[in-house]
């Protein structure tokens, strides 16, 4: 009987992480406050009224697609601080981790560690069964609203679509 309802409620709870909805365009952004790679204490708030907000999650460091993106992000970084984007990344791994990650790769931006997995969780991006992230980004107007959403495996697919978004928030 312990078995079947051990199951029961793993089944529940594998359904309710594979079925979680993301925020939409539109939502306003949960809020966070999380760890960069220095231990500086960084919160989406302080960004309110002031920078647009690239807030990207991704698996790993120093796995294939997670460096493509994070070197991508890194190398478009001109365009988007002219357009005044701010752009910060998370994952379960440790400070000490995006540490040598951004030294590695002479990342310019702001990563934080989500050990905990709070970050994750406010946004729904947990892969299911592991403590990993999906490949999400989200991009935060200056007023705290999710603007647009990239889901998917491609990192070039977040470039080109956070691009685009970008160039549409600043026709309004």
């Amino acid at each position: 009987m312990k078995t079947k309802l051990f199951l029961a409620a793993l089944l529940l709870s594998a359904t309710t992480t594979l079925f979680a909805a993301l925020p939409k365009a539109g939502d306003a952004a949960p809020q966070f406050e999380g760890q960069d790679q220095d231990g500086k204490t960084i919160k989406l708030a302080d960004f309110a009224g002031k920078k647009i907000v690239l807030l990207y999650f991704y698996p790993k460091d120093f796995t294939g697609g997670c460096t493509k993106e994070a070197c991508g992000f890194r190398d478009r970084m001109g365009e988007l601080k002219t357009n005044n984007v701010e752009v910060i990344g998370v994952s379960f791994d440790s400070a000490d981790s995006h540490k040598k990650f951004i030294e590695k790769y002479n990342l310019n931006f702001t990563l934080l560690a989500d050990t905990d997995g709070k970050i994750i969780k406010a946004y729904d991006v947990k892969m299911p069964l592991m403590k990993m992230s999906k490949r999400v980004s989200f991009l935060i107007g200056t007023d705290g609203k999710i603007v647009h959403i990239t889901d998917t495996m491609s990192p070039q697919t977040h470039f080109d679509e956070m691009k685009e978004a970008i160039a549409g928030l600043k026709k309004n």
